[in-house]
């Protein structure tokens, strides 16, 4: 792992959610994953057989990652400083399989996934008494 000491004087953060992390520290691996299935509905109409993440293509396929470079590089660094100092950090949120990570890291993988899906009704049904 990395020989370098992160210091921070302050850290603010407003809120962190659906899967997400603050890690304040080295870590070795970190994995976050988040799914989302956000349906928006001009008309007030539930199903109950809604929320099947399987019916959608997009939570199944193979995410693409390109092939680690092999090749031979040589070289050599030399920090003159091993501390980055940061003053003050001011988050206001971190949301959906995202990191705030304060530290060092050998593997970091995240994955979210959101299917957005928006049903309107015809032009000439009528909502609420109103012409649409």
């Amino acid at each position: 792992m990395l020989q370098r000491i992160s210091c921070v004087d302050q850290i603010k953060i407003d809120a962190v959610s659906f899967s997400s992390i603050l890690q304040i520290g080295d870590s070795e691996q970190i994995q976050a994953l988040s799914r989302a299935l956000a349906v928006q509905r001009e008309a007030e109409i539930f199903l109950d057989n809604e929320g099947n993440f399987a019916a959608f293509p997009i939570f199944s396929e193979t995410i693409p990652f390109q092939p680690a470079v092999e090749e031979n590089v040589v070289f050599s660094t030399h920090n003159l400083n091993p501390v980055l100092k940061v003053r003050n950090i001011d988050i206001l949120g971190a949301s959906s399989s995202s990191v705030v990570h304060l530290g060092n890291s050998s593997n970091i993988a995240m994955e979210a996934r959101v299917k957005h899906i928006r049903q309107l009704l015809p032009r000439n049904n009528m909502l609420n008494g109103e012409d649409r």
